[in-house]
């Protein structure tokens, strides 16, 4: 499947329960999260539990699209629970780009490599890289061009580009709010039609079938429900 939806709130706690089965599930500590929640803790939280579903779906196309000293980065790499988990599955060429200066916080700090910075302009060698990867974070300050150019850019022939995101057949409205002080998308199927036509134009290709409609709208933010949809293209071998 190149293009999933997340189709009930059911398949997260799920996809949550398989990830601590396998020691994948990285979540910061209850009391960490009450803490932040009364302003007494700054530091990193560790992954979010709405995110199981789409976390798992990576991690399962890692291991067997790629093999473990393949070099993969994340986009948007602060508090993401990806690295951590890939490193637990011995995956040993891993690295994040993101702009949160608290990135250094990250685990793992001496085998991950992690770059401040931002992932549309990555200092990073072209061709280096057999997959980018970002959960939930394209939708925010959405700029097709340049992620696909960065992209197309990082990836050897035949890496892989994956991505999670919010997401509804429909459009749903949602100009004028930001989230991170940036624009906020949550993707219609049109959008991503128009974006997998973009990627073609880069050298990028579904890897299996596109599943575009949804079920239950799981997520609710900022009086919209919406759910989560995971995409993965190839770039050509040729």
């Amino acid at each position: 499947m190149s293009l999933s939806v997340l189709q009930t709130r059911d398949q997260i706690d799920k996809d949550r329960a398989e990830l601590k089965r396998r020691g994948l599930s990285f979540l910061a500590p209850a009391w960490k999260v009450f803490l932040a929640r009364w302003g007494l803790n700054d530091g990193l939280l560790l992954g979010d539990p709405i995110k199981s579903w789409d976390l798992l779906k990576s991690l399962d196309f890692f291991e067997k699209n790629l093999a473990k000293d393949d070099p993969i980065l994340d986009l948007g790499a602060y508090a993401s629970e990806i690295l951590p988990a890939l490193h637990a599955l011995g995956f040993n060429k891993l690295g994040g780009v993101d702009l949160n200066p608290k990135l250094a916080e990250m685990p793992h700090p001496g085998e991950i490599s992690y770059t401040i910075g931002d992932f549309m302009k990555t200092p990073l060698p072209d061709g280096s890289m057999a997959a980018v990867t970002s959960t939930s974070v394209i939708e925010h300050g959405f700029d097709g061009e340049r992620l696909l150019d960065e992209s197309a850019r990082l990836l050897r022939p035949g890496g892989y580009f994956i991505a999670s995101f919010d997401y509804w057949p429909e459009k749903l409205d949602t100009s004028g709010i930001e989230i991170f002080d940036m624009s906020w998308t949550i993707f219609s199927r049109e959008e991503i039609e128009d974006f997998i036509a973009r990627a073609a134009t880069r050298g990028f290709k579904p890897v299996g079938a596109l599943e575009f409609d949804g079920k239950d709208k799981v997520i609710d933010c900022l009086d919209r429900r919406y759910t989560f949809a995971w995409l993965a293209l190839r770039k050509d071998v040729a």
